[in-house]
């Protein structure tokens, strides 16, 4: 009887473990969306530092020409300024420990030409897919995919 429950009580320490580091990964994926939901706030940009490594890298289409923290913080900095109201809202998250995957909805309404497409003030409301690949606590790199072709056709009102 006592060795079950030492058995109980090291699995329920493991779950309890493993539920933390959970929920650890889960904040730190949601500063990522706190930064481009308020890309130009100092405290959103030291939040996604924080949560991300020196080498941190975005990695958006099969080229190879992947985007460093620097180039991505300046990028949304860029889309703060065309897209003041843009809005990164998570919808769902699944956590495996070393990777948390994302969908997401991207709103806003861009202020000039965006893409080449002037939006006459019209709105875009897309979908997203990211994947965050964790080492330490830290978010090392992230792939993403995002509806951009459907953002242009809703901005040029097809």
């Amino acid at each position: 009887m006592q060795m079950k429950n030492l058995i109980g009580a090291a699995m329920l320490t493991l779950v309890a473990a493993s539920t933390s580091a959970f929920a650890d990964n889960k904040e730190t994926v949601t500063r990522f969306y706190d930064l481009l939901s308020n890309p130009g706030a100092q405290a959103q940009v030291d939040a996604f530092k924080a949560s991300t490594s020196e080498a941190w890298e975005s990695v958006g289409n099969y080229t190879g020409d992947n985007k460093n923290r620097d180039a991505f913080l300046g990028q949304v900095g860029g889309f703060g300024q065309l897209i003041p109201d843009l809005e990164w809202a998570v919808q769902d998250m699944h956590d495996t420990g070393e990777f948390v995957t994302v969908r997401s909805r991207a709103t806003g309404t861009p202020v000039a030409p965006f893409f080449g497409v002037d939006g006459q003030g019209r709105s875009f409301d897309i979908m997203t897919i990211d994947i965050h690949e964790l080492q330490d606590g830290k978010i090392v790199r992230t792939y993403h995919v995002e509806d951009w072709a459907t953002a242009l056709q809703q901005l040029s009102g097809k």
